[in-house]
């Protein structure tokens, strides 16, 4: 059985050795928690921001931060972790990062039902609130994996060149064939990703078909917001499904793929999905105007 195994502690070699290239990443760890959890404070204590929309947005940037608070500090140095601790962060990456992808799915056809075919009556609270429902449980396939990698014998070396314990490094430490745990991730996640992304793409599709109705400013308004998604998307997706819809092997590219959709993907996320939208920014300028005014009366009080 897993925990009974020889190997009580796993070690992570990290993203990369070099200096400047952990400065650099973490910086953007800052920047993309500061980012997401300015969106999620802006929706909190904006009256104005209460549509679904925000909802949708303010779990996005919640679940981005707990996706990457798991292992970020493991990206800029080498570190030892625990079996359990491995196990639960293996949990934690697939369980929001599955329910990421559903939530993703849903917030593009709220986009393609709503504002752009404009059937505002259909996306009420319960609606959303079911979308969110069926997004965690579409990530609870990660107790699937979970099971199969505690389960498996670990005998021998504990090195994983990695920053995160990820399902194909910890397959290839494990003393037994994992051809059939294998195939059963290519089926579980990497069919997940796949199907998703193609629904995404006629998610898409359709949104900007739609858009022929439309003035020419209308058009280059969606056009600018759709390629911005899109861009956010394949940035997601296409790492995902290069990691996962193969057979049980490593590259020396999957830690750089990794990096990019657990954690530029969630940097961007606020970026492009709320900083860009017009009532947000209106929504952060009042706050900040506010902090200001409130910061002047107490000078001048004092």
């Amino acid at each position: 059985m897993g925990h009974s195994n020889n190997v009580t502690k796993f070690v992570l070699l990290g993203l990369t050795q070099d200096p400047e290239g952990q400065k650099a990443f973490l910086l953007i760890c800052i920047v993309m928690m500061l980012g997401n959890l300015l969106s999620v404070m802006t929706v909190i204590v904006s009256p104005s921001l209460d549509s679904p929309m925000y909802l949708f947005l303010t779990y996005l940037s919640l679940m981005d931060v707990v996706f990457s608070t798991a292992y970020s500090p493991i990206i800029i140095d080498k570190k030892t972790i625990s079996f359990p601790a491995c196990m639960g962060q293996h949990f934690i990456e697939h369980l929001f990062g599955g329910a990421e992808v559903f939530m993703t799915m849903a917030y593009v056809c709220y986009v393609a039902i709503c504002k752009a075919l404009h059937y505002l009556t259909i996306m009420t609270q319960r609606v959303c609130i079911l979308l969110l429902v069926v997004a965690w449980v579409g990530g609870l396939h990660s107790v699937v994996q979970l099971l199969f990698v505690y389960n498996l014998p670990f005998c021998g070396p504990n090195v994983i060149d990695h920053f995160i314990c990820d399902m194909y490094p910890l397959l290839e430490l494990a003393c037994t064939d994992i051809y059939f745990i294998g195939l059963t991730i290519v089926a579980n996640g990497g069919a997940i990703c796949t199907v998703i992304f193609i629904l995404l793409l006629i998610s898409y599709g359709i949104i900007l078909s739609s858009l022929k109705t439309h003035s020419q400013k209308g058009r280059c308004k969606a056009l600018s917001t759709c390629s911005s998604h899109l861009t956010v998307v394949v940035l997601f997706f296409v790492p995902s499904i290069f990691l996962y819809v193969r057979p049980v092997s490593n590259f020396p590219i999957d830690k750089s793929m990794t990096a990019v959709f657990t954690v530029i993907t969630p940097m961007l996320n606020p970026l492009i999905y709320s900083l860009r939208n017009s009532e947000m920014k209106n929504a952060v300028e009042k706050i900040w105007n506010r902090k200001l005014t409130t910061g002047r009366l107490r000078i001048c009080f004092h």
